[in-house]
């Protein structure tokens, strides 16, 4: 990548403004060591989210709901660089077409895997598979944990943050109510 030496010679930087000595043996390849892990996770940046979708759809006849609970998923927060822990519930309702299961979790990695906040990312899952699919309905609900508040800041650990986006059926109170009582529902043993 071109611009690594910047990017490393930031890290650096960043590092002997806050105290450090970056000659000492723990340091010397953390520059190096932070740009790979960014890299890593801000791949989303190089991914087409609409495009994963796109790649297995199937027609059907099915016109009941679809949901995948439980999607785990590492972000970052896009005010302080720290991490966002958490997990995605994405359901549909097809009109004609459902996605391959798989192609639901990599969407959601897709969008995790840049700077966020929780609600864009509700969002931004919730428009992709709208715009994909084009389904009866789609529900997100994401609940996360926020670095940014239990490491620093008000420091209240272990407090959750849940968003939800709902479309089309699941506006209506029974659609809705059936995906909040699966959702919350406990999580069976994993086959």
């Amino acid at each position: 990548m071109e611009r690594k030496e910047e990017f490393e010679n930031a890290v650096k930087t960043m590092l002997e403004i806050i105290g450090e000595d970056t000659s000492r043996e723990g340091l010397v390849k953390t520059p190096h060591r932070v740009f790979k892990s960014f890299i890593e996770m801000a791949q989303g940046y190089h991914q087409d989210p609409v495009a994963v979708l796109n790649d297995a759809l199937f027609e059907t006849d099915n016109d009941q709901m679809v949901l995948i609970k439980d999607i785990e998923f590492y972000s970052m927060c896009e005010h302080h660089l720290l991490p966002i822990i958490g997990r995605a519930h994405v359901a549909y309702i097809p009109d004609g077409k459902v996605v391959g299961l798989s192609k639901i979790p990599r969407m959601v990695d897709i969008f995790a895997k840049r700077l966020q906040i929780q609600e864009q990312l509700t969002e931004q899952i919730a428009g992709a598979i709208n715009e994909v699919i084009s389904p009866k309905g789609v529900a997100v609900v994401i609940q996360a944990r926020h670095m940014c508040m239990e490491m620093r800041g008000v420091g209240k650990t272990h407090s959750a943050t849940t968003t939800s986006a709902l479309r089309g059926a699941f506006l209506k109170s029974d659609t809705r109510k059936e995906f909040f009582d699966i959702i919350n529902s406990p999580t069976e043993a994993r086959y």
